[in-house]
């Protein structure tokens, strides 16, 4: 393995940032390569229209997702990393593919929906996958499990128009700033700022 400089494979003890995957045509070739993978499809299309964590994305259980196909408002699930009650709300993508999952096999309400061949997949499973969805495409850049949550929010920013203040609330964020970075978009939106012809 080549750990110097490969952009691939940074130095051993470098921290490595993920990026939200910003190419919608990107997200959409993925969705077509998960197409016959139920399981992959549903983390792939609830990880990047929930902003879950993704130790709560694969620790969703059958009666959790069973009550938000239920409740046109959604469930509930307690967070892990702080605990609190977080709603859940479903939009029309995340419903069909839950859907599709939970039609796969039975599920005892206490069981988690994202199986593998050993038991229930991990957060490191999950930067695998995600990982290896990227790498697949041919899509440069650094991904992984968290890449999932940075690309609901990067849309909701770029493509949605949807405003920081909002977005800081569904992350959890103290700071305009520390969603700004999380979501990799200052530094684009600074520089368009200079594009403006007055």
């Amino acid at each position: 393995m080549n750990w110097n400089g490969n952009a691939n494979h940074p130095q051993r003890g470098s921290m490595v940032t993920v990026e939200p995957i910003k190419d919608r045509r990107a997200i959409a070739i993925i969705k077509r390569l998960l197409a016959d993978r139920p399981r992959d499809l549903a983390l792939f299309v609830t990880g990047i229209n929930t902003a879950l964590r993704a130790s709560d994305l694969v620790s969703l259980t059958a009666g959790e997702v069973r009550a938000i196909l239920d409740d046109p408002d959604g469930g509930a699930k307690r967070e892990q990393k702080t605990g609190k009650r977080r709603r859940l709300t479903a939009n029309k993508a995340v419903r069909e593919v839950l859907s599709r999952l939970l039609d796969t096999r039975e599920y005892a309400d206490e069981e988690r929906i994202f199986q593998g061949q050993r038991g229930p997949i991990t957060p490191q499973y999950l930067w695998m996958l995600v990982k290896g969805w990227c790498a697949a495409i041919n899509l440069p850049g650094h991904y992984g499990s968290h890449t999932l949550r940075k690309t609901f929010g990067y849309h909701q920013r770029v493509s949605f128009g949807v405003d920081i203040p909002t977005l800081m609330v569904i992350f959890g964020h103290a700071t305009q700033r520390q969603t700004l970075a999380y979501l990799c978009i200052q530094p684009d939106e600074i520089r368009s700022v200079y594009d403006n012809e007055i």
